[in-house]
Parts: C-alpha cells; structure tokens; sequence
C-alpha cells in the first residue's frame, strides 16, 4: 500500500465535538475530504448546517447534534445518542476548548473554574468514556484525538487565570495513560498541541486584547498566528493508517513558540 493510500478514511466513521467552527471545522473538513463520514456536536444549528452542507459537497455524509458539550450532562446525553443513531465510531476528536476568562486565579469564583475545567477537560473524559467504550466494545481498534494546547506544556504569557494550562495538561495526560490503556484494544490515543491560530474566538480575543496577541505574535520564529486549515492535514494523519504506530503522542503545532 502506498503512502497516499495509506491516509485515506474512506468508510471510517468520526464524532468529533465543535466540529461546526475554527479548528474543528478544518479538521472535520479534512477527514471528510480524506473519505470519512462525519456526526458533529456544536451549540448552534447555524454553524452546523454551514459545515454540514460544506462536507456533503464534499460527496460524504454527515449528522450533526445540537449540544453544548462543555455541560456534562448534556455532554453525555449527546454521546449516548450518537452512539444510539450510529454504532460505534472508528474516530473520535475532542476538540471544543478554550480560554474564555483572563481573570487572575486569586480573583476566580469556584463556579467558574470548575465550569472551565468541564469544558477543557470534563467533556474529553465524557467522550472517551462513551465514544471510546463503544470503539473497545465492537473490537475493532480506532483513533482517539484529543485537542490539548501549548499550555499544557508551557504557562501562557501575560495572561491570567491558570485554569486553561491546568485542564489542557490533563488532557495530555488523559490522553497519555488512555493510549497506555486502549493499546490493547488497538485504539491510538494521540493529542495535538496547537499554539494560537487565526479563529474567530482569538480574532474576537484579539480585538479585546490586542496587546495580548500583538506581544504573543512577535514571540512567535515563524511571526504570525496559525492558519486553521493546517490542523485538517495533521488530524487526517493521526486519525489515518499513516499514523498506526503512534500513540501517546503530543503533537505540537505552534509556529515554533515552545522553542524558544
């Protein structure tokens, strides 16, 4: 089998959380392109039918759900009806996240902390307890992709609140000890480290704090913010055939940022 054949997804099935906007969009597109059918969870019916009808141009089907995946009851509610409509999955992305709050942590109400962690961390421990037990019951091997961030490695700088780098570093660590444990089911379980890509939530980010993202670029080899669409290409290849031997990874993309 060559290389190209290799990266192909055709038949494979993905559930993939805020697949309808910024970087799960370009991942849902991608893994479309590369063959799969896609079910998404997103909070808006408008970006969901927008992607939606990108990815059946593409000449594949797609579901979606309305669900906000960063409450947990909804969160599981939405996976046990994916799972009800559709099977088991070869594929899974948790993708939704985000920073959201720039508040110092001495100043941070209880409530909001853990409302944060549920979205950054809470969700991904759902969909793998539900999509990736569904994967370990059919028997049949699959690919758990996990978003996490350069702040799971690095503190962010000039920035406040800490509640992003704490849920971030445990999705690398869920996602290390669940590959540990899933290997032999032959599920991969790998994880993508972005730093700051051009999103809509960081360009609104950036309007409201524009010495944030002004100091952050210019900390940046590269000297500019990521372009989306170059997450589609690398979840294409951990969710692919390409990929079969990793596992555990923490894929960094991040313009060279954690370099220096």
């Amino acid at each position: 089998m060559g290389v190209f054949d290799r990266l192909r997804l055709d038949g494979k099935q993905v559930f993939i959380t805020g697949g309808s906007r910024g970087l799960g969009r370009e991942m849902a597109l991608g893994l479309a392109e590369a063959g799969a059918d896609i079910t998404m969870a997103g909070r808006t019916v408008e970006s969901l039918d927008k992607t939606a009808a990108d990815i059946r141009a593409l000449g594949r089907r797609v579901a979606t759900i309305v669900a906000d995946m960063s409450d947990p009851s909804t969160c599981e509610a939405a996976c046990l009806e994916a799972v009800a409509a559709h099977g088991s999955f070869d594929i899974l992305v948790n993708n939704i996240g985000g920073r959201r709050m720039n508040v110092p942590l001495e100043d941070m109400p209880l409530d909001q902390w853990k409302a944060l962690v549920d979205l950054n961390l809470t969700s991904t421990f759902l969909c793998c307890k539900h999509i990736g037990g569904a994967m370990i019951r059919r028997g049949q091997g699959g690919r758990v992709i996990n978003l996490a961030s350069i702040n799971a490695i690095v503190a962010g700088r000039n920035i406040q609140g800490r509640h992003y780098e704490t849920a971030k570093a445990g999705v690398l660590m869920l996602t290390r000890s669940l590959a540990v444990d899933w290997a032999r089911h032959g599920i991969t379980v790998n994880a993508i480290c972005p730093g700051i890509f051009g999103t809509e939530p960081n360009k609104l980010w950036a309007q409201k704090n524009p010495e944030i993202i002004e100091a952050y670029v210019q900390t940046i080899p590269m000297g500019k913010l990521g372009d989306p669409e170059d997450l589609g290409a690398l979840a294409v290849y951990l969710a692919s055939d390409a990929a079969r031997y990793m596992t555990g990874a923490a894929l960094v993309i991040d313009g060279g940022y954690v370099c220096l």
